[in-house]
């Protein structure tokens, strides 16, 4: 059977992106989506999305990691998603999909900027110098000095298999301050089992935490990733944070189709 996708990239965070409104895709077999992803033996992406019909919005989102396994929500993603729905026209510009952990809206900003809105945190947890904040996917967060001196794969693999993550495991999130509303960040992603050059779901986690943390007064910050920046735009209100915007870019690469047999 023959599949045509097209692939996209938000920060340098890039998917497969295949509509599957008929539902012929296997998504079943974590092999095949595993070797889609493959850099070398395959087209090559952080994780694969298939569109679907959905009941409660204009379509569903379904997100696969690198691995093969669904994964929990993708930010990055979610903006990528939004924009090859836009060019099938199945949205204008602006839209409501369902998602793993329900349902999203995103829009178009100005300069082809994509907006989607997050859910809200509520519970953060603080363990020394550390936060734990799950913002659709789970993340950790430490804020360090110099980020160019970490080992993300070595010490984020050390946190993301280590306690208290031994069951389902996180993503793990290096933060430097620049500026009072612009931080850096490294990410070692679950399900890649790797540092990947963005993480919008971290990128969140990094603005609530930087700000949870009393280390900007800015509701409004600036993510430096290794593929490009996100702005991060939140309400908080007693250590809870609502209205929460993830913007940033979501660019089409390329299109083709590959056959399973």
């Amino acid at each position: 059977m023959k599949f045509n996708f097209d692939k996209y990239q938000g920060a340098g965070n890039d998917f497969i992106i295949i509509d599957d409104r008929l539902s012929g895709f296997p998504k079943d077999n974590t092999s095949i989506i595993n070797q889609l992803c493959n850099r070398h033996m395959g087209i090559g992406a952080d994780g694969l999305i298939l569109v679907q019909n959905s009941t409660e919005g204009d379509f569903k989102m379904i997100y696969f990691n690198s691995d093969g396994n669904q994964g929990s929500l993708c930010g990055n993603g979610g903006r990528c998603v939004f924009a090859f729905a836009r060019s099938l026209n199945i949205v204008k510009n602006k839209g409501v999909f369902e998602a793993v952990d329900g349902l999203h809206v995103a829009s178009m900003k100005k300069d082809n900027l994509i907006s989607l809105d997050m859910n809200d945190v509520a519970d953060i947890t603080k363990n020394g110098d550390s936060l734990f904040i799950n913002t659709g996917s789970p993340h950790h967060l430490e804020f360090v000095d110099n980020i160019s001196k970490i080992n993300v794969n070595d010490q984020g693999a050390a946190i993301r298999y280590g306690e208290p993550y031994l069951d389902l495991g996180t993503n793990v999130n290096y933060i430097e301050m620049l500026n009072n509303d612009s931080f850096k960040i490294r990410t070692y992603e679950r399900g890649v089992e790797k540092e990947t050059l963005s993480c919008g779901t971290g990128a969140v986690a990094a603005g609530v935490g930087v700000h949870f943390m009393g280390h900007t007064q800015s509701t409004s910050i600036n993510i430096h990733a290794l593929g490009g920046i996100l702005k991060i735009e939140f309400t908080p209100l007693s250590g809870q944070y609502s209205d929460i915007k993830l913007i940033g870019p979501a660019e089409f690469i390329f299109s083709g189709n590959f056959e399973i047999k």
